[in-house]
């Protein structure tokens, strides 16, 4: 078994005893903590009592944090003509049509967010099982199959973040950099949660939160008080 370094044995004796705190507890133990030497990602894993097999008891959605990522986002558009132009005005990196899915079955999948024009689905369609594992298909659920492309391409570098529950029942997304201060943090992780809660499926049964943690992308969990979290 390989040793733990130094950092990585102090972040974990920092985190040892510690559960079920208050956001801000949180947040504040993962700032102190995080050692890596680039600004870590604070990450969220939410827990429900669902199973995604059935349809029912999916889960999948979108937010925007009010604090923003603090991730810059890659967009492509798939439009054409006026459309195209104004995805390219709004800040999109990449815009095309068979061109752009040409370029994805090659395998080159330059962007973090994918936004479609409706008239473009037949296109998009063909990129099922490239885009669909990647959690990259355009979906009207979230906003990202539309007319107003230039809203969508906006919403997503302004710190939109996509969810959708995973086999396990589980939900995990960035929200936020350590970077942030603990406000801010608190702040989207709070946004966020209670972004989940409201996208309770109608087949979910029992308790739905139950449980939710946090973590830098180099550093520990730590449990946090679901009644706190979801506060809002």
């Amino acid at each position: 078994m390989a040793k733990l370094g130094k950092r990585t044995r102090a972040a974990r004796e920092a985190f040892a005893g510690k559960e079920n705190l208050s956001v801000e507890e949180a947040v504040a133990l993962i700032k102190s903590s995080a050692s890596a030497k680039f600004d870590e990602t604070v990450e969220i894993a939410m827990n429900l009592g669902v199973d995604p097999r059935h349809a029912d008891q999916m889960v999948r959605g979108v937010v925007g944090l009010p604090n923003g990522t603090g991730k810059t986002v890659r967009v492509a558009v798939f439009a054409r003509g006026p459309k195209a132009e104004e995805a390219q005005a709004a800040g999109a990196d990449i815009v095309g049509a068979e061109d752009l899915m040409e370029t994805i079955q090659s395998g080159k999948i330059e962007f973090d967010r994918c936004i479609a024009t409706p008239d473009m689905m037949p296109v998009v369609g063909r990129l099922g099982k490239i885009l669909g594992p990647r959690n990259l298909m355009p979906n009207p659920k979230v906003g990202t199959v539309t007319m107003d492309v230039a809203q969508a391409v906006q919403n997503a570098k302004g710190g939109e973040v996509q969810f959708k529950v995973e086999k396990a029942g589980v939900i995990h997304a960035g929200v936020g950099k350590v970077s942030f201060d603990e406000a801010k943090l608190a702040e989207n992780i709070r946004a966020f949660v209670d972004a989940v809660a409201k996208a309770k499926p109608t087949g979910a049964k029992g308790t739905y939160l139950k449980k939710i943690a946090l973590s830098s992308t180099m550093g520990p969990g730590v449990s946090v008080d679901v009644s706190n979290a979801a506060g809002n």
